[in-house]
């Protein structure tokens, strides 16, 4: 009867049990207690490779370049973090950044909130499926695909322009400022944001917000008491992601400022590839990446681990 059973086992659950056994010989059941160490592996050797990279960065920062074989000195100094400071430019370029990080991060945080309010309340699903595409559709666009596209469109014959001149009026200068470059990463960081927006959202009940309006609260007061404070841990992540990236980025800056309006990362560029100077690259790399995380601590520090969603041990 048993054998007979057996034969009507279909082949895919024998395969299915075959792999069972398997894995447990392979990882006995006193192994269960490091599965979880097993999943953050990956992410464990990947944080270490970065961190030997960055510890070669720090190694080098503490080098002089020697202008008469330009190579670095064996001995150590603080030559380049001299230079940095000594050096207006550098603190120019350092401030520029950091203005454009923060306006880029404000207003693409008031963009993007609305959207992500929309998207996840609107009782359409014509309307849902609309802006999930127009949400997606720019991440299969690369990074510097759009902004090449921004100058053909900003550009002096460029779209935008070529609409003024046809109804007579004067060109203007779209490209190559520091407008454009903020324009432009806006557009880049906004769905970054939508998306870390959504689930705080979602994760809402629409019951308190009728709670709130049956309690004689109007919709703007709702919002700004209810909605807002609930949402704050996609708040706080969005403001995180797109200042760090906008701190860092290179491309925008690149091709929209076309050199006038460089941010902190195109200083390394040029550093390591055309002036050739690697020790000085490296110390501006140590302190965009000591100043970032001093900015992401104090964020963290004020708004709290809780606005994550991660939950504090309480005593």
């Amino acid at each position: 009867m048993q054998s007979r059973n057996s034969k009507n086992i279909p082949a895919s659950w024998k395969l299915l049990d075959l792999a069972e056994r398997l894995l447990v010989t392979i990882w006995p059941a006193r192994l269960n207690k490091y599965v979880g160490w097993g999943f953050l592996l990956p992410a464990l050797l990947l944080v270490g490779i970065l961190l030997i990279g960055l510890g070669y960065i720090i190694e080098y920062s503490f080098h002089e370049l020697d202008l008469a074989t330009y190579r670095l000195k064996a001995e150590y100094s603080l030559t380049n973090y001299h230079t940095f400071i000594n050096r207006p430019v550098y603190l120019h370029i350092l401030g520029r950044t950091m203005l454009a990080s923060i306006i880029v991060t404000i207003i693409t945080l008031i963009l993007a909130f609305p959207y992500a309010y929309m998207l996840v309340r609107t009782r359409s699903a014509m309307m849902r499926k609309f802006l999930l595409i127009a949400l997606f559709l720019p991440f299969f666009i690369g990074q510097v695909v759009r902004a090449y596209g921004w100058l053909i469109i900003l550009g002096k014959q460029g779209f935008v322009n070529s609409i003024l001149t046809s109804i007579g009026l004067p060109e203007l200068d779209l490209i190559y400022n520091f407008q454009a470059i903020v324009f432009g990463l806006i557009q880049y960081m906004l769905p970054f944001a939508i998306l870390l927006i959504i689930p705080a959202i979602t994760s809402i009940s629409e019951d308190f917000e009728l709670a709130s309006e049956g309690l004689g609260a109007n919709w703007v007061s709702t919002f700004r008491h209810v909605v807002l404070p609930m949402a704050k841990p996609g708040l706080v992540g969005s403001f995180v992601v797109v200042f760090t990236l906008t701190m860092t980025d290179f491309a925008m800056p690149e091709i929209l400022g076309g050199g006038t309006s460089d941010f902190i990362a195109n200083a390394i560029y040029d550093s390591f590839f055309q002036i050739s100077n690697p020790g000085l690259g490296a110390a501006l790399s140590v302190l965009l990446v000591a100043i970032g995380s001093i900015i992401v601590t104090a964020i963290f520090y004020f708004a709290g681990t809780g606005t994550l969603g991660i939950r504090q041990k309480t005593r």
